[in-house]
């Protein structure tokens, strides 16, 4: 099936395991909570379990360097695409409010971004993410 809308996460490859995977899980829970449409019905199973609802379509994970993510950023930025992002900071910071915080306290230019994730029309996201490659 094909979508009209793409989901695309983007990490840094120099990351920690854990701090790819993490980055990625945080980045995922922005776009399922801001972008209406993206989540689909819950499931069930044949014994009547249910399960919580997952993203309607596929979810593309990319990896690349910090100035590829930069730039990348910037072009999402540009084309006025939804964005979500995770900055080094993040990892210093234990809750919601000093994540939003080391946020607010830099610029878009100056954000030491280690990921970022992006959701929009199919071929808006295909340009901003245009040479990145697929996290392995």
């Amino acid at each position: 099936m094909r979508f009209d809308t793409k989901i695309g996460i983007v990490v840094r490859g120099d990351l920690a395991a854990w701090q790819r995977l993490n980055v990625t899980a945080f980045l995922a829970s922005a776009v399922a909570g801001g972008a209406p449409g993206v989540i689909g019905e819950p499931y069930e199973d044949a014994s009547g379990n249910t399960y919580l609802a997952m993203f309607r379509q596929p979810v593309l994970v990319y990896e690349a360097g910090a100035e590829e993510i930069s730039k990348a950023h910037a072009r999402a930025l540009a084309r006025e695409m939804d964005v979500a992002v995770y900055i080094e900071d993040m990892f210093k910071t234990g809750h919601d409010e000093a994540n939003r915080a080391t946020v607010r306290a830099v610029t878009a230019e100056e954000m030491p971004l280690v990921g970022f994730a992006v959701h929009g029309p199919r071929n808006g996201v295909d340009k901003v993410l245009k040479g990145l490659r697929l996290h392995p």
